[in-house]
């Protein structure tokens, strides 16, 4: 039977990466300037499959409160645009043959807690995806005490550095959230 390992610094590039993740998504979060990487969260429904929509289109920033869409398989043009739509960032795309033009409003106090809100489910979700890895190191921990392989005082000394970890990175998650508020709501 295969012995069970455990890798405290796996445990850690797994947190990075819920981090990061969050990190991106709060840079697609508008804070009243266009960002090609504004639409990165979007998923359009096309060929059977969801799919990010930056593989089916170009996204440049050709001023600076507006965004400019190429698409680049007609066929897919509406998808792309209902995509947009639905998406909650409250955006209207025109749409000119394959190109999609989507003006960036000014942020009003109501559109900015709105976003703000959305932040928050971001970092939500992010702390959740942190507690699964502590979950499954601590699982794993356990599991390599049953085969023998950790004492006691290993099983508690390896938790309490899962658990270390595990807070360090919610709290990196909660700076960052912070911060984004803060340049949210500025005006």
């Amino acid at each position: 039977m295969p012995q069970t390992t455990f890798d405290l610094a796996d445990v850690k590039r797994r947190m990075q990466g819920a981090l990061q993740s969050f990190k991106g998504d709060l840079a697609s979060l508008r804070s009243g300037r266009a960002s090609a990487n504004m639409l990165d969260p979007i998923q359009v429904e096309a060929y059977g499959a969801r799919q990010p929509l930056s593989q089916l289109a170009t996204v440049s920033v050709p001023e600076a409160r507006l965004l400019s869409v190429q698409v680049w398989d007609r066929s897919m043009v509406g998808p792309v645009e209902k995509a947009i739509r639905e998406s909650d960032l409250g955006l209207n795309p025109q749409t000119e043959g394959q190109v999609l033009r989507i003006r960036i409003p000014e942020l009003n106090e109501q559109r900015r807690k709105e976003m703000v809100k959305v932040a928050h489910k971001y970092a939500e979700e992010s702390k959740i995806a942190v507690r699964h890895v502590r979950r499954d190191a601590i699982d794993t921990i356990k599991k390599v005490e049953k085969e023998g392989a950790f004492t006691k005082d290993d099983v508690t000394r390896q938790s309490d550095l899962v658990q270390k970890a595990t807070d360090q990175h919610i709290a990196e998650i909660d700076q960052a959230l912070a911060a984004k508020e803060k340049e949210i709501l500025s005006v």
